[in-house]
């Protein structure tokens, strides 16, 4: 079999993170009539010796997974709307934004984040791919552009005369195919002192706090400061400032100007790239050792499955999140394992998991099926899960966390 290329800077991927063989895609559900048609794809992570892209190296083209049935709404986790308000109020106290800005976001879902920069009478503009969620935001009153994020559709929209004071792309970087392509869109649709903020979950947390649920295909890379250096130097944009946030276990949040612009370089940048270096993130050898680490969390997760089982416990889970499909489908799970997943999601309710086939019902159920265990399959929100879902305690049930460590909670 031949080589691989890195999506980047086309040097061979010779270094393998974590090979999770053959996966479903994680935010396809089904239904009893689909589930024949269901696909699997390699899923195999492997970290480029020359740019230190760490990425998947099997591409499912963009419009197989973004398609106008994509089942992601953001505005179903209060805690992360909550993060959103939070970003935009930062923004506009450390930018001075106002009447006369723009801020463009790039996956804008369904307007969770610009609604609240609209409704402070913020100029917005979201670019989203997934016509569905799309749909959504216009619906809150947010202009919303239906399109892949590249070179072409920022220069499309620059000729029509937009031009961002701000641009967003949180949680997106990861996402696309083409990450060279993508980049080079921003220094086009950015105003020449503009700004735009990259939120991402870092490849340091990934790799240490064996966060491996977090790959799936439409996770195209893994990123680290060490990467994006890289990438931005080669399409036009230089990193003038970097915050860590606790965000998806552990993320950064990356602010980038035009490479021509005046903007100076904060002391945090250098910082993290230390903290980078310090832990090896610019030698391969940092990225060995991984694949062992996870298969112990397998085997923790089966032998607690075991253990239920022959006790006669009921156990079911909570959150029907992308990362959970993961998970579930590399340790071999089943409805013969698990009798449902809970989920606030409209969209998903009725509807089974990819791979797993466990269904999808709503949280008002709880109470009904009274698990002895909740699988929390959404780990980065556990605090939030928890603390809506107190009726667990009444009949002794308990709230089960397996990444990076089996834990119970009371």
């Amino acid at each position: 079999m031949s080589v691989p290329h890195c999506r980047f800077c086309n040097a061979p991927l010779e270094t393998t993170l974590i090979d999770l063989g053959e996966m479903p895609l994680a935010n396809n559900y089904l239904t009893p009539a689909t589930i024949k048609d269901e696909r699997r794809f390699p899923l195999h992570v492997r970290v480029c010796g020359q740019c230190m892209l760490a990425q998947v190296d099997y591409a499912v083209p963009a419009d197989a997974i973004f398609a106008a049935e994509y089942a992601y709404f953001s505005s179903y986790s209060d805690s992360w709307v909550e993060h959103a308000k939070r970003y935009a109020d930062a923004m506009i106290g450390r930018f001075g934004l106002g009447p006369r800005s723009l801020v463009v976001e790039i996956a804008s879902n369904d307007g969770y984040l610009l609604q609240h920069f609209n409704n402070r009478g913020i100029p917005v503009l979201g670019i989203e791919p997934a016509a569905g969620v799309a749909a959504a935001a216009a619906k809150k009153g947010i202009p919303t552009e239906v399109a892949f994020f590249n070179v072409s559709t920022a220069q499309r929209l620059a000729a029509a005369g937009v031009q961002a004071d701000l641009m967003a792309a949180n949680n997106v970087l990861a996402h696309v195919p083409d990450i060279r392509d993508f980049v080079s869109g921003f220094p086009v649709l950015l105003k020449p002192e503009g700004l735009v903020t990259f939120e991402f979950p870092h490849l340091l947390n990934l790799i240490e706090q064996v966060q491996f649920d977090t790959i799936y295909h439409e996770h195209y890379s893994y990123l680290s400061l060490t990467s994006l250096d890289r990438i931005f130097n080669a399409t036009g944009l230089r990193v003038i400032d970097v915050e860590e946030l606790p965000t998806h276990g552990g993320s950064l949040r990356l602010y980038a100007a035009r490479s021509d612009s005046a903007h100076k370089m904060s002391c945090a940048v250098n910082a993290v790239r230390e903290k980078e270096r310090a832990r090896g993130l610019d030698r391969l050898e940092a990225y060995k050792g991984f694949a062992p680490r996870v298969a112990a969390v397998k085997a923790a997760f089966l032998k607690f499955l075991s253990e239920a089982k022959a006790a006669g416990k009921k156990v079911a889970a909570y959150g029907a999140a992308a990362k959970g499909n993961t998970f579930l489908n590399y340790c071999q799970i089943s409805r013969d394992d698990i009798l449902c997943v809970f989920d606030r999601s409209i969209v998903k309710q009725g509807k089974l998991l990819p791979g797993s086939h466990i269904p999808i019902v709503a949280v008002e159920q709880l109470s009904e099926v009274k698990p002895d265990y909740l699988i929390i399959l959404p780990w980065n929100i556990t605090d939030e899960i928890v603390a809506a879902n107190t009726a667990l305690r009444s009949w002794g049930g308990e709230f089960v966390v397996a990444v990076p460590e089996l834990r119970k909670i009371s």
